[in-house]
């Protein structure tokens, strides 16, 4: 992982790739703030806190603009104060490296400051 993960582009997973093994998702890991390895390191998960709704609201707004600017859509809920985002590669039922990606992607979004 010499690039930044934030730094790449997701490519496109057409299928036929196997999931990371459990160790390769842990070194992706190490790179990612705050997110958990869930469901046998088949899909990483992250839950967000803000002060209010509508800062959620607006987190949730700009994920889903970056998820479609990468083509690598999360599961995301969310209400009062919080927003849990949740990644996995559907196609491979598991962990792929644009799974990392987009969650250190979503990381940055939260750095952004809010107002």
């Amino acid at each position: 992982m010499t690039m930044a993960l934030a730094e790449k582009t997701c490519v496109p997973c057409r299928g036929g790739v196997p999931p990371l093994e459990r160790e390769q998702a842990e070194a992706f890991l190490a790179n990612v703030q705050d997110w958990d390895l869930c469901d046998d390191a088949h899909r990483i998960e992250r839950r967000f806190l803000f002060a209010n709704f509508r800062e959620a609201l607006n987190f949730v707004t700009a994920v889903s603009e970056l998820a479609d600017a990468e083509g690598h859509h999360p599961d995301v809920s969310f209400g009062w104060g919080y927003a849990t985002v949740s990644l996995h590669t559907k196609k491979i039922k598991g962990l792929h490296e644009n799974d990392f990606i987009i969650a250190a992607k979503i990381d940055r979004l939260f750095d952004l400051p809010r107002g």
